[in-house]
């Protein structure tokens, strides 16, 4: 069994191509990047609005795109096409999925996962930062 932790993309970003593990810099992104090292997961992907499923070294150009004010149909076309792409690297029925991503980003994600948690659900922006903050001692 794998451990495969999402996080969700941010709106905060640099304005140049980066890799996806640096393009992000919101305080929350990188809390949470910092958090999913410290479970040492086998495999850790950016969920992006643009994109779809990212490699944390996959070189992206900076955008503005958020499930947030897509409409349904389209949410559920862009989580399929993350199943798709999960699928080359995980087994959705027996790995572990751990989900830092908000509702939007996760809703048509889960069906297709069995093993999954949610560590921060729930909770406002400001109190993941915190909660983040303990569990990192930061």
């Amino acid at each position: 069994m794998k451990r495969i932790v999402l996080i969700s993309c941010v709106k905060t970003k640099l304005d140049h191509l980066a890799k996806a593990e640096d393009l992000y810099i919101s305080d929350l992104f990188v809390k949470n990047l910092a958090y999913a090292r410290k479970l040492k997961p086998d495999y850790i992907f950016i969920l992006s609005a643009k994109y779809g499923l990212l490699k944390l070294n996959d070189r992206i150009a900076p955008y503005e795109k958020t499930l947030n004010q897509m409409p349904v149909q389209e949410r559920r076309a862009w989580a399929s096409g993350v199943i798709s792409e999960l699928r080359k690297y995980a087994d959705l029925k027996q790995d572990e999925f751990i989900i830092l991503a908000g509702n939007k980003y996760r809703e048509f994600l889960l069906p297709y996962m069995r093993n999954y948690k949610i560590p921060f659900e729930g909770l406002s922006f400001g109190n993941q930062l915190k909660a983040l903050k303990k569990v990192l001692g930061s």
